[in-house]
């Protein structure tokens, strides 16, 4: 098989699994890309990272673009998370470089189907009238306290965000599924963007073509996934989102032994 046509069918199948990530569930690309370009195309670890947080830019900037058009993105607070997650993604990452480093990265994979199952088995039905009861005040601190500690573990595992912050927004800060996803990704565009910067700019960049397909395919499946997702029914996404999250799992646990 002609390394260009390996690299289109594994660049296509990663931009797939990445996209419909992000746009049913806000998950990051990451979780995805990393493992299939490392055990099919042979590509440095941190490259492909980085090629993952890129890809991660567009699809989730186009799904939150998608999720805000149907009102369903709370800018302010997704605002007030962020800023944190950014500060203590870096505050995690220092301190992980002090402990002993582990492999968490199958923590994260882990954590993604039992998401999955737990959006199949209890769906998340709360609505609008009911998230929009919170007061502003509570709301503006609990999204604080959520993006510190998002923010802290994902730059102590180096992985995992949108799962976390979708587990957070919908368990304890009570969203509606819908709104959830939007303001995820929305928080992800700036915090892949971030990723993706500090990447290249330590390790240089990466093999341009496996880059732009990556980018690409990632950006057509997550437009189609949140278009979708915008117009399904509760019930519908819950389980769509269940499905593919247990795929996704499933086959990325798959890679990591294959790697």
């Amino acid at each position: 098989m002609s390394s260009l046509f390996l690299t289109i069918i594994v660049t296509f199948f990663a931009g797939m699994g990445a996209g419909l990530g992000t746009g049913f569930a806000g998950m990051s690309a990451a979780a995805v890309i990393s493992p299939m370009l490392i055990t099919f195309l042979g590509m440095d670890p941190y490259m492909a990272v980085g090629i993952a947080l890129s890809s991660d830019v567009l699809a989730s900037a186009i799904s939150a673009y998608t999720y805000g058009k149907n009102k369903n993105l709370d800018i302010k607070n997704g605002l007030i998370m962020m800023v944190s997650v950014l500060i203590f993604t870096v505050v995690g990452s220092y301190v992980s470089s002090l402990v002993p480093s582990a492999t968490m990265g199958s923590f994260s994979v882990f954590m993604t189907f039992l998401l999955g199952i737990k959006f199949i088995i209890r769906p998340v039905m709360t609505t609008k009238e009911a998230m929009e009861g919170v007061s502003a005040k509570k709301r503006a601190i609990q999204s604080v306290v959520c993006g510190v500690l998002i923010g802290f573990i994902c730059g102590f595992i180096g992985a995992g965000g949108g799962m976390m912050m979708l587990l957070i927004l919908t368990s304890v800060l009570g969203y509606e599924l819908k709104t959830a996803v939007g303001t995820s990704v929305f928080i992800m565009t700036f915090t892949a963007l971030t990723g993706a910067v500090s990447h290249f700019a330590i390790g240089g960049i990466p093999d341009i073509t496996v880059w732009l397909l990556c980018i690409v395919f990632t950006l057509i499946w997550a437009r189609i996934a949140a278009i979708f997702a915008n117009k399904a029914t509760p019930e519908t996404l819950n389980r769509a989102t269940g499905v593919i999250l247990v795929i996704l799992g499933i086959v990325v646990m798959l890679f990591s032994y294959l790697g």
